[in-house]
């Protein structure tokens, strides 16, 4: 449990438990109480859906699931990676690259620039922290399509003076396979590729949108596709698929066949792997994240 929610944060619940107990004892409350009835009724939502996503984590057939921890993750996406590039044992200062990374405060591969690693992001808005290009980093801003992102790719492989990536992110919210699949079949096989599905999909059902490359998601389920589909797709070019993330049921993991061996705990049935969507589990808790801790992260890289 301490995985998930911190010392703090659990004896932050119990007090929270302890009066809420007390409240309950009251059949006549004034407005006031009622205001306080209900500001706690919230924070026992939240405490519940606590609860809930950590119980769903442990009893998860995928004992990777097990590791999930939230850093700079949406949700508990960080301690997945964490543990799947321990497996992979790669050596030294690894090589990341993301493709839609918001405005740099919440991604995938931030927990890799923290451990040191060198890398590049892509994405269409303009980040939130100020970061100089240096020889270990650059952020590309620009609109992804088909017809440029392996120009962007490769943009963001020769700043690095590299020619490929340990660990490949991409989340565009529409257009995901398409974009994949052209990325693998120019040659960027990273050894671990986290990628968004759309979770509304079960195996065995095949879906993918239309390619669109205007497209923009407008909140409702027509974005990306199922995880049977991206489970095709990556098979194809050798890549087994090891894990969804727990709290939300949005981020696939693969990584390379060549890695297959340090991942033989790992259910073969896809229906043992995957985590239907779960994004009322998605709760904000903890500090908000800081403009100030991102720069110091790249700071320190250099």
């Amino acid at each position: 449990m301490v995985d998930i929610v911190s010392v703090e944060a659990i004896e932050q619940i119990k007090s929270i438990e302890k009066r809420i107990e007390f409240i309950q004892q009251f059949s006549n409350a004034n407005y006031q109480n009622i205001k306080v009835i209900a500001d706690l009724s919230i924070q026992s939502h939240d405490i519940n859906l606590i609860k809930q996503t950590i119980e769903l984590q442990n009893s998860h057939p995928n004992p990777l699931n097990k590791f999930g921890k939230k850093c700079f993750s949406q949700t508990d996406e960080d301690g997945l990676t964490l543990e799947i590039i321990k497996r992979l044992k790669i050596k030294g200062n690894g090589i990341f690259a993301e493709f839609g990374v918001g405005n740099g405060l919440e991604n995938n591969t931030l927990i890799l620039a923290a451990l040191g690693w060198h890398g590049f992001w892509v994405g269409g808005e303009d980040l939130a922290i100020k970061i100089e290009p240096t020889k270990n980093f650059t952020y590309i801003k620009s609109w992804i399509t088909l017809d440029n992102i392996i120009e962007l790719a490769q943009s963001g492989l020769n700043h690095l003076g590299v020619d490929n990536v340990d660990v490949a992110s991409l989340d565009l919210d529409g257009n995901d396979i398409h974009f994949v699949q052209k990325l693998l079949e120019s040659g960027v096989t990273p050894k671990l590729f986290i990628v968004e599905y759309n979770g509304k999909f079960p195996p065995p059902v095949k879906f993918k949108i239309t390619y669109d490359p205007n497209h923009r998601w407008v909140g409702d389920d027509y974005f990306g596709a199922s995880l049977a589909s991206f489970v095709e797709l990556f098979a194809k070019h050798n890549y087994k698929l090891v894990c969804c993330n727990t709290h939300t049921g949005a981020n696939a993991f693969f990584v390379h066949s060549d890695y297959a061996a340090s991942f033989k705990d790992v259910p073969a049935d896809i229906q043992n792997i995957y985590v239907a969507p779960r994004y009322h589990l998605h709760i904000k808790y903890g500090h908000r994240p800081s403009v100030r801790v991102v720069e110091e992260v790249f700071k320190a890289i250099g």
